[in-house]
């Protein structure tokens, strides 16, 4: 019994052209022809054809599946398969990560454009557009351990001060950015004793602390106006004199 090129296809649970390919690239043996020119395939191409599909199934390359060997005893090099199982690990945890966050949107739980992390943040905190966006990209550059110390922060309820800092405008004078800064240590004290986790967000950060610092420089200057960044700095300024963390 010889199947031609279809039946074969049919038979794996393939495609025409990936058998063709196959053939292209050397995985696969071209068959015999009949005396009308149609390849017949027999069963070895059937098994072979089986083989590479199960391979690239569990993500093995082709040029992987190339390199190994037919036959019972032709498993896979167990170095080839550790790394592919912990590719498949990391791929499994993206995966549920992004059905948690999937589900959190069905549930309207959260929304598209902040992090999971902060998901009840966004029904507890009343965040200005800035705040918002901001917070939208400590979600790039953040480890779990920093998202998790600044949605802590995100839950307390908003001091006039910093209410007062919301409605700043551009063009607030020097006098008004002082005194705003100047009363904005103790309140920013009082955070850090109740979020220890604040005095270095990027403990854990994906790409490290510089990276993390430029990120944020770059966030606060795009989003606030130039009067908030300057008491920003001022802030700073005040905070180091009296030896609190950054």
């Amino acid at each position: 019994m010889a199947w031609s090129t279809r039946e074969m296809a049919e038979l794996a649970g393939t495609s025409l052209r990936a058998v063709r390919h196959y053939h292209a690239i050397g995985l696969l043996d071209e068959p015999e022809r009949r005396s009308n020119g149609y390849k017949q395939y027999g069963v070895s191409h059937l098994v072979r054809l089986l083989r590479i599909k199960r391979l690239a199934a569990l993500g093995f390359s082709l040029s992987q599946i190339a390199d190994m060997r037919d036959g019972p005893d032709s498993d896979p090099d167990p170095r080839d398969l550790r790394a592919l199982d912990e590719e498949l690990a990391a791929a499994i945890e993206r995966l549920q990560h992004a059905r948690a966050e999937v589900g959190a949107l069905m549930r309207r739980t959260a929304t598209a454009d902040l992090p999971l992390r902060l998901a009840s943040v966004d029904e507890t905190a009343e965040l200005a557009d800035p705040d918002r966006s901001f917070v939208t990209v400590l979600g790039t550059v953040l480890g779990p351990s920093g998202m998790d110390a600044y949605a802590d922060l995100l839950h307390e309820e908003p001091q006039p001060v910093a209410r007062e800092f919301d409605e700043l405008p551009a063009d607030a004078d020097e006098q008004a950015r002082q005194s705003l800064a100047e009363r904005l240590v103790p309140y920013v004290r009082d955070l850090r004793v109740k979020h220890p986790g604040l005095s270095d967000l990027a403990s854990d950060a994906p790409r490290g602390r510089q990276h993390t610092a430029r990120t944020i420089r770059t966030a606060i200057t795009d989003l606030y106006n130039p009067a908030q960044v300057d008491v920003m700095r001022r802030l700073h300024a005040l905070l180091s004199d009296t030896g609190d963390p950054r």
